[in-house]
């Protein structure tokens, strides 16, 4: 997924982690720490994607952060792998337009993203490892990973996708529910953002682009998922990881 003819000094990360958010609903918890560096099962959330990213051989990543910012570069500058690299945002720029901001840093051809305030457990090979062997360039503008709403702890959605036969992937839309949901780990190309204003905007902009050309795809993730959103779910989710 990176360039093979970039110099090192300037070599562009391969992977973004979205940190930005407010984290609202886990207040008061987040009145004085970011949702992303809350722990569960012994270490920030912040700190589990990263690790993972890094062992599937991510050796670069770049942070966006937003509220209490300084507190996620303080804790990712402890960091030595994968190496971190922060886009600040003075104004929340949403998850579209913290990637778009963060672009002149990351890889040309390709980029896994991948929220900061989740937790999944692996299934029988590691979630980032099968996404990067998933992806077809030539095929692709987005790949998720979606997880089936049947068995995720904490999730109470309808559903976002229909994951179709061939892969591709159906937004829920007028239909009652769906049978998957959408992680918040994708690997997306850069092109989807051209000829977009800088600004605040979601991705949901981005993969309705990739959908409407039939090149945005699905990949189920076959682990543990959990959706960790209030403090009564934290509390929860904690017990739930003990036990299993």
């Amino acid at each position: 997924m990176m360039s093979n003819n970039v110099h090192p000094v300037l070599k562009p990360a391969q992977a973004m982690v979205l940190a930005a958010g407010l984290g609202k609903r886990m207040r008061p918890i987040t009145d004085h720490i970011p949702k992303p560096l809350i722990t569960v099962a012994g270490k920030p959330m912040l700190d589990h994607v990263l690790d993972r990213l890094g062992d599937a051989g991510f050796d670069r990543v770049v942070v966006n952060y937003h509220y209490l910012g300084e507190m996620i570069a303080k804790h990712v500058a402890q960091r030595d792998f994968p190496s971190v690299v922060c886009s600040p945002e003075a104004d929340l720029l949403e998850t579209g337009g913290g990637v778009q901001n963060a672009l002149p840093m990351l890889d040309e051809n390709a980029v896994l993203v991948a929220n900061a305030d989740m937790f999944w457990t692996e299934g029988k090979d590691p979630l980032f490892t099968r996404m990067i062997e998933a992806f077809d360039a030539d095929h692709m503008d987005c790949l998720m990973a979606i997880a089936p709403v049947q068995g995720a702890f904490g999730y109470d959605g309808a559903g976002d996708f229909f994951w179709q036969v061939d892969g591709r992937l159906k937004r829920r839309g007028d239909a009652a529910s769906a049978p998957y949901f959408f992680t918040g780990v994708q690997i997306l190309t850069p092109r989807l953002f051209e000829d977009i204003l800088p600004g605040n905007f979601s991705l949901n902009i981005i993969y309705d682009r990739a959908l409407a050309k039939g090149r945005c795809y699905g990949l189920v993730h076959d682990g543990g998922w959990f959706h960790i959103g209030t403090p009564e779910a934290l509390r929860d989710a904690e017990d739930a990881i003990a036990a299993s």
